[in-house]
């Protein structure tokens, strides 16, 4: 339930703290005064998209920030654990939009991206606006209410899984079938693998190639330079190399190490430095003995190499990928060689993932069938009692012809009414009375709520295009409706005003060339005042005010 609403600079709203609490809020005022901003705020807290515009002129962001107790809300709850993102028994909804665009916002002081802040609001907070009847003209639309309404979800889902499932062997097996004749492709490949199982083509084995012919290829300055790495150790006639200095200083030293302890140190230094000098003179003359250059070698070689390149060009690849290329041509060719086998498999499995298919969506139609006849039944009580007596809605679920399993199911729904009684029903979309329209969606939303309330409800002007009696009639319906879950109501009718548990009142003033809206609490006289105003215009009158006074104390 939402407990605080908090708004800064948003709009023409320069700053506003309001409280709500159980039951049915309405929120009334003037034309233009700003009473739907309210609904812009918790829309904009709920993840709406908002531009730079709604922050107030002359200020740098708008701030807003909702505060909601979580003890009607166990899903929302969930998801706050699930997200880690749980801090008690309350939980606190932030968001921030820069006038330069930017926008930001928290949950529970911890930030988040829109998505998140949507998520959590959509558990906690349901908006119908004054044009959400519209949305109700659509088919699409009517079957997510008409499951929404059941709780069909996990078995729309289901059917949504095995649909997808069967699509997905559908795919394998069509791109099986469009190869058409295999036989070239597989001549094609037995020639291709052919050529590839000629070669060594293991990455290890390629790279020892490459450096083979590396070695190879330049064995004359490799010849050179170990020569003259040896001189430079072992030395000349001229003038000793390091090994030989190694040594000498290991003399020069031996008569002084009883002398001087500390040259003991020195002493197994040099003796490992002249061990390893020694060591890398052996294996350079080892690698000098190796390195004879062989013109045969460096050809046979070179023509390895180059068909490794070939075959790589050929393939699109480098020569270390040709193994994992001749691998997937082996398997591609397996694929095919056995291909009226895979085809008989990706048959079999089709057939059992359509009637899986089949099972599921049946078991979802036969639910569908029983909300639907629920659904029909309120929503035609409802019409009556909203004064279109022996006014009838159906819900009517029609079979689809096609049997290709489908996400949706195997049915569509189309919402019918009759206004009057002895008129045929016909589709919603084409009922051509605005207020009429107004009134069946009403009733629709208010039957389609079922048992699993989202805790906070706001409707904006949903009450556009009656008035007199049937007001009244939609201001109980709410009121009833606020029973159940907290009930929030932007209205511009006193019928529907008079049966909300608190009233708040939206006003605009000028000052200092800037237009301000303000909002405050109405009770006693200052409501009754509210719903004089609203009755009568801005010249209130005593019978307005009398009247305002009735309608009081008829929802007492």
């Amino acid at each position: 339930m939402l407990t605080q609403l908090s708004i800064r600079d948003f709009a023409v709203i320069a700053t506003s703290e309001l409280e709500f609490g159980p039951g049915m809020t309405v929120i009334s005022g003037e034309t233009g005064a700003g009473k739907s901003l309210l609904v812009d705020a918790l829309g904009f807290l709920s993840g709406n998209r908002a531009d730079a515009g709604m922050v107030r002129h002359g200020c740098a962001r708008a701030e807003l920030a909702a505060e909601f107790d979580l003890s009607d809300a166990p899903v929302a709850s969930a998801w706050l654990a699930e997200q880690e993102l749980d801090d008690g028994a309350a939980c606190q909804l932030r968001r921030v939009l820069r006038a330069d665009g930017g926008s930001k916002a928290w949950i529970n002081g911890r930030a988040v991206t829109l998505a998140q802040l949507g998520e959590l609001a959509a558990r906690l907070v349901e908006i119908h606006g004054q044009h959400a009847h519209q949305a109700l003209l659509s088919r699409s639309a009517q079957l997510d209410l008409l499951d929404a309404t059941g709780g069909l979800q996990p078995q729309r889902a289901a059917v949504a899984a095995t649909a997808g499932a069967w699509r997905a062997i559908r795919r394998q097996l069509d791109a099986l079938t469009e190869r058409g004749d295999v036989a070239d492709r597989i001549a094609l490949l037995d020639h291709q693998h052919a050529e590839l199982v000629a070669e060594t083509l293991e990455p290890e084995a390629v790279a020892e190639l490459f450096a083979r012919h590396r070695r190879q290829a330049n064995s004359s300055a490799l010849q050179a330079a170990c020569d003259k790495a040896s001189v430079q150790l072992e030395g000349d006639e001229e003038q000793p190399g390091a090994a030989a200095l190694a040594h000498g200083a290991r003399v020069a030293l031996a008569r002084m190490l009883d002398d001087e302890p500390a040259l003991r140190e020195v002493d197994g230094m040099l003796e490992a430095a002249a061990i390893q000098l020694d060591e890398a003179l052996a294996a350079l003359a080892r690698v000098r003995d190796e390195l004879q250059a062989d013109p045969a070698q460096l050809d046979a070689l070179d023509r390895r190499i180059g068909r490794l390149h070939d075959l790589a060009r050929k393939h699109r690849t480098t020569p270390g990928e040709l193994a994992g290329t001749q691998a997937a041509i082996a398997i591609e060719l397996d694929t095919l060689r056995n291909a009226g086998e895979y085809e008989i498999e990706l048959r079999t499995q089709l057939d059992a993932a359509h009637a899986a298919w089949r099972a599921d969506a049946a078991a979802l139609a036969r639910a569908r069938t029983k909300v639907a006849k629920k659904l029909s039944v309120e929503v035609s009580t409802l019409m009556d009692t909203l004064g279109m007596a022996g006014g009838r809605f159906v819900a009517e679920l029609e079979p689809r012809t096609d049997d290709t399993p489908d996400a949706q199911g195997s049915e569509r729904v189309e919402f019918l009414v009759s206004a009057n009684p002895g008129q045929p029903p016909r589709p919603l979309r084409k009922v051509a009375s605005g207020g009429e329209l107004s009134r069946i969606a009403l009733a629709i939303e208010v039957a389609a709520l079922g048992g699993d309330l989202v805790p906070t409800m706001v409707f904006d002007e949903v009450d556009t295009g009656i008035s007199g009696a049937i007001a009244d009639v939609v201001g109980r319906t709410l009121r009833q409706l606020g029973g159940r879950c907290q009930v929030m109501c932007v209205t511009h009718l006193p019928q529907v005003a008079a049966h909300g548990h608190r009233h708040y009142r939206v006003s605009k003033r000028a000052g200092d060339g800037v237009t301000q809206s303000a909002l405050q609490v109405l009770e006693g006289d200052a409501r009754t005042e509210e719903l004089a105003r609203m009755l009568g215009g801005a010249d209130v009158t005593t019978e307005a005010r009398a009247a305002a006074s009735r309608l009081l104390a008829d929802t007492d």
